[in-house]
This record gives structure tokens, sequence and C-alpha cells, in this order.
């Protein structure tokens, strides 16, 4: 009764989406007859469907209700040979429609695609739940494409495996430094060319910047951010990271917010604050907002996504500001010639756009045949840049975006929405991302000369990979850090804004605190599965 009650709520939320569940049924129910050697595609499936249940994505969901509709669906169709039926939860709903799916227990789709990884107690519990399948074998027998990925890059083997040595998902991975870098620190460079200032390198200088952004050009905020993006603003150049990373000094896991360094990086932010040189609407401030602030003038810097940020704001701020222009810059250090240690990176696989196969697919080898396909030539050429002669050229060796598909795909589209129809590049899933996919979406000279100045050489040593604890030291561990990030967001708050001092004694009040919430039982836990991690 229970699963059925869940069931008939997964229904409800879907609405139409429901329609396509059971269209897909029918065929899917038809086990494949596969006549087609593993490895090579098209492939002769006797008629035979899957059923493929995926988030249709920001850049797809304006203007289509299907993956299955969009030029990509229609030509990973064609080229693979198969035929999938896909199945979309609502967008705005994803993780609501993802935990009813799984209550429902009964008439799953062959694949999932879902971060697996942020799930409590990791993939192992949902293959020992019989909810996703283990991999291994299968990828072995079918999956020659991936298998050979794998084995010719240990480092990414051992980020997609657990740590019992089960592969769980078609993985999504970033093929390139470049594309493990989008977010961070942007100035308005033209505002800094008029008053005769290069961009800050040190802490000193992002304060005197900020100073003449006030006192000479009348900016009512000169730096200005989301507080839910704290974590981008300065901590790296204090010398740690906000929540678990890997302190550079012994190669153990280290908690930021309790390091020396986050009560420096306290005292500057709360002096700032009082100077009037941080938006006095830090807590609250929306994206709206700060769009707002950043294209007309009312801040000079901030905290944003290369895409978001510079290509969206100098699109909506050049008619009537033909100087405007953004640049994106590292974090600072504090005395000039420091090292900068940390810096903040998207990992190469963090579980995200990662396809399982259920349990209770009939035709387990079509699903990795099809998954498979994404990392064999032909699925990354059009997973990362379409259909040939459409949306991308060869030119040389370089498959290069269209005219046609750079300015709208004939619909005046926005660029993020006209790629999206073409490929799965602008975000992700089952394939590994071409670094030169990042080079052409980013049109303006300076969000890729910005990319640039955003990488760190050596950074992702210290930067926490994709650890799992074990089911139990999931529950623990959760328990434990949400009423710690609670705290110490609530406590750092009052400080900033002024409303407690932050001296000696209300430091080790904050310290003591946090230790007796058991943030060394924590970090152990942490340790212990890092530890695990590296023994893959």
């Amino acid at each position: 009764m229970k699963r059925l009650i869940s069931l008939l709520l997964f229904i409800a939320i879907l609405g139409t989406g429901s329609l396509f569940a059971a269209a897909a049924s029918e065929g899917a129910a038809q086990t494949a007859r596969i006549s087609t050697p593993v490895g090579q595609f098209p492939v002769d499936a006797g008629g035979a469907s899957l059923r493929y249940w995926v988030n249709l994505g920001d850049s797809r969901n304006a203007n289509y209700t299907n993956m299955a509709d969009t030029p990509l669906g229609q030509e990973l169709s064609r080229r693979s040979g198969i035929n999938v039926v896909y199945e979309h939860p609502p967008s705005t709903a994803v993780a609501e429609a993802f935990n009813l799916l799984i209550a429902s227990g009964d008439d799953m789709p062959d694949i999932v695609e879902y971060n697996w990884l942020t799930l409590p107690g990791g993939p192992e519990r949902y293959i020992s739940d019989g909810i996703i399948r283990r991999l291994n074998d299968t990828i072995q027998s079918y999956a020659p494409n991936l298998r050979n990925f794998l084995a010719a890059n240990p480092n990414y083997d051992r980020l997609v495996k657990t740590d019992e040595g089960s592969y769980y998902v078609f993985p999504f991975i970033r093929g390139h430094e470049e594309l493990m870098y989008s977010q961070g620190l942007m100035i308005r460079m033209d505002w800094l060319r008029d008053l005769g200032l290069q961009p800050p390198q040190t802490m000193d200088d992002w304060y005197n910047m900020l100073i003449a952004f006030r006192d000479r050009l009348n900016v009512p905020a000169p730096f200005t951010m989301t507080w839910s993006n704290r974590a981008r603003m300065f901590m790296p150049g204090f010398g740690f990271l906000n929540g678990m990373y890997i302190n550079h000094t012994d190669n153990r896991i280290a908690f930021g917010q309790i390091q020396p360094g986050y009560r420096r990086w306290v005292e500057t932010m709360t002096r700032w604050y009082a100077e009037r040189l941080i938006d006095p609407d830090l807590m609250s401030l929306t994206a709206a907002q700060l769009n707002q602030k950043m294209t007309t003038g009312g801040s000079g810097a901030t905290v944003a996504s290369i895409g978001s940020g510079i290509g969206v704001w100098t699109l909506a701020a050049r008619p009537t500001t033909p100087r405007y222009e953004i640049v994106a810059v590292q974090y600072p250090v504090i005395n000039r010639g420091d090292r900068l240690i940390y810096t903040i990176p998207n990992l190469p696989y963090n579980g995200a756009g990662s396809a399982a196969i259920t349990t209770q697919s009939r035709n387990v080898e079509l699903a990795a045949r099809f998954l498979d396909f994404g990392y064999h030539p032909q699925g990354h050429l059009i997973f990362n840049f379409g259909v040939e002669g459409v949306s991308y050229n060869m030119v040389g060796n370089v498959p290069t975006f269209t005219p046609f598909v750079m300015t709208g795909a004939g619909r005046n589209w926005p660029l993020v929405q006209s790629l999206g129809a073409h490929v799965r590049s602008v975000g992700d899933g089952p394939f590994v991302q071409n670094v030169e996919y990042i080079r052409q979406y980013y049109d303006l000279p300076e969000q890729y000369q910005g990319l640039l100045n955003f990488v760190l050489p050596g950074a992702l040593d210290y930067f926490r990979p994709p650890i799992t604890a074990t089911p139990a030291e999931s529950t623990e561990l959760a328990n434990i850090m949400q009423s710690i990030n609670t705290y110490t967001e609530e406590r750092t708050a009052r400080w900033i804004l002024g409303t407690e001092p932050l001296n000696d004694a209300t430091w080790n009040d904050y310290l003591a605190s946090v230790d007796r919430m058991g943030i060394q039982r924590a970090i152990a836990l942490e340790q212990a599965a890092l530890q695990r991690f590296r023994n893959r």
C-alpha cells in the first residue's frame, strides 16, 4: 500500500510527464534481441526501447517538453540505433520526483540519471538495496568505450567508483582543467581604467580599490554578492576553504570555519562591512538584485559565473554603456609575493549527470550499450557539439560551432538554449566534456581570459574529492554537520553585521561550541573516508 500511495503521488507530480512513462512501458517490456557486435553502432535492437529518467534541464525546458523532440535526442537515436523514451521530472521538483520514483519501487525505468553521490549512504546503499546495478561486469561486457577510457585514465577511474570498487554509473567527466573553473571574483575593468588602477592582487589592493569606488565614483555598494556564495568571498586567500577540505601542510581533512584564517577573514569582512565597502544587503541579496547592481553602477565587484555574469551583464549593459567591461580575477593573497594555495574548482567528477541502470531493467545490455555511446568517438562529438553540418563543422581538427547555433538557431534564442537543443555539454550527462566546447561558448574575449585567470595549477590536490561515508557514518555526519553549519553561519552573520563583537572571548566561545557539537568526530569520519578513497 505504501508503494502504491507513493506511486500515485509521483504520477500527480509528473502531470503530463506520466504519459511518457505510460507510453514507454509497453515498448520497454520487449527484451532486446541484439545482433550487432558489442562496441559497434548503430545497434540493431530488434525494435526494443529503453526508458530513461532524466531532468530535461534549464537549457531545454524553455523550448521543449521532451528530449526526444530535440535535435540532440533525434541524432542520438539515429546514430546509436536505439530508441529511447525519455521521462522527465518537473524542473522545479527534481529531488522530490526522484524520491518518489525510488519509493514507488515498481515499474522503474531502465536508466535513472541523478547525482547518486549526494544521497544518504551513497551509491553502495542503493546497490545493496537492489535499486541500481553494480556495473563492473556490465561495463566489462558491454561498454568497451567507457572501459577503455577509464583504463587509460586511472585518476578518473578512482573518482567514479566506490570504496568497495563498485562502478555504479556511466559518469559525467570534465575532461580538461579549463572545464573545472566557472565562478569567482569579478570587477568593473572600465572603472579601474578610469581610476588609473590595476586589477588587485592583495587584500590591501582590494581595500584601496573599494575605497576608490566608494569615494571617487560614489558607488553605494562597492562589493556585492549573494550570501549563499560566501565560500568564494576571498576565503582561499586567507589560507583555508569553507567546509571540509585537505590542509596543504599535512594532507589531512580540515574544517575551514575553525581555522585561524577564518577569524582573520571574519575580522576583515566585518571592518569592510562597517566601512560601507560591502553591500548592506549582503545577507538578503537575490541574484536578480545582484544583476541589477552590476549592470547599472550600483556595485563594481562581486562573485559570479563567467557565463551568467560576464556574458549576460556585458550584453545587457553595453547598449547604454559601450565601455562596460568585466574582468575576472584570481583570489588575492594577504601579502604581495605570497603563493596562493587554495581556490574553488569544480571537480572532474562530482556525481552530477551520471546514469545508473536499475535492477528492474529487462534490457541491461541495451542500456549499457546506449550509455557507452557517449564515450564512443561519434557519441563524444554529438554530446559535445551536436549534429555535424547543423550545429558544428570541422575546422581543421577542431569541431567548431556554426554561426547558426551561435546566433540563436534561427529563433533568436539565448546561446545556452540554442546550444542546449543540440548538445549536452552546456550542462552534464554520461559523456566526457570537451574543452573546445567552453572555449567557443565563452565568445567574449574577456570571458575566456577570465577562465584562464581562475585556473590555479595544483588546487585540486586540496579540494575535497568525492569521498563517500558508509551508511552509518553518513547518518552520524549529517546529524553533526547540520547543527554545526547552521551555528557557524548564524554566528558569522552576527559578527559581520556588527550585532556581536568579535574578540578573544567570543571567538573562544565559538570554538568551544563547535567542538561540543562534535566537529572533531566529523573530521575523523571524513578523514577515514578520504583514506578509503586514497586506497581505491
